[in-house]
């Protein structure tokens, strides 16, 4: 998936995993972008370059801008590699506007317990507030690129009509159930993208005869309409600079874990 300024959206699991076998991503460079990483269920750690380490777990996000360059480590945390158990979560890729791709690397690490939550009037409509802002709380986190990243739960016969400002791309993914998306109210079925087209809000429903509630992840961001060169871990503007950051790396220039 690429859809500006969205590079990448990753779907990790649900996987059960047996005492030993999980897996992950040891040390590799970035440069360029964001790396947003939501865990749902299991327990991740990571480290970078600059001495930054930590531990993700349930409804914990990292928010980790790349920036000029930094290398990373995110495995399955000492527990969870001795006991087993099921992986569950989400990365996407934020792109960085081309003024901002050389800047600093930034860590920010939001425990579940901080992540804004809100219910509608009618308890039908649960929000978790990643980036942006839903029924009237606002994010804790500090975005680059100015973007949505919301995770709505809808139980049967609950509808929002989401506001989103002009002009940015919007994204829905259903993780379970069914929704129904925008003002056809189509139907988008578990592990299914909806994408909208113009307005200023997006419809999210679910029926009112259906089961079970229905999970999602809205992604709505400002298109940065940049040329966008990428090759692997690294996301800028041009050849040249995808060059220089593949020398820099090689050279030791992003450092090491």
């Amino acid at each position: 998936m690429q859809v500006d300024p969205f590079l990448l959206f990753d779907h990790l699991g649900p996987v059960k995993w047996g005492p030993g076998e999980g897996i992950g991503a040891p040390d590799h460079p970035h440069r360029g972008f964001e790396t947003v990483t939501y865990l749902l269920s299991g327990e991740m750690q990571h480290k970078d370059s600059a001495g930054h380490s930590g531990m993700l777990r349930p409804g914990d996000v990292q928010w980790m801008t790349a920036g000029a360059g930094v290398v990373h480590s995110e495995l399955p945390s000492d527990a969870f590699m001795k006991n087993g158990g099921t992986l569950h979560g989400f990365q996407v890729w934020v792109n960085l506007p081309a003024h901002a791709k050389m800047i600093p690397p930034r860590y920010q690490d939001i425990p579940a317990s901080r992540i804004p939550e809100a219910v509608s009037t009618d308890g039908k409509v649960k929000v978790r507030v990643i980036a942006g802002e839903s029924l009237g709380q606002a994010a804790v986190i500090e975005t680059r690129t100015p973007i949505m990243y919301l995770h709505f739960t809808l139980q049967p016969g609950g509808e929002i009509a989401q506001p989103v400002p002009e002009g940015y791309n919007a994204l829905a993914y259903v993780i379970r159930g069914e929704l129904r998306a925008g003002d056809e109210c189509r139907i988008v079925h578990e592990g299914q993208m909806a994408r909208f087209g113009g307005g200023n809000a997006v419809r999210l429903a679910v029926d009112n005869k259906t089961a079970e509630p229905a999970d999602l992840l809205l992604l709505a961001g400002q298109p940065l309409n940049e040329p966008v060169e990428r090759y692997g871990p690294f996301v800028m503007n041009t050849r040249a600079q995808i060059v220089q950051a593949m020398r820099d790396y090689h050279d030791g220039k992003m450092g090491s874990i």
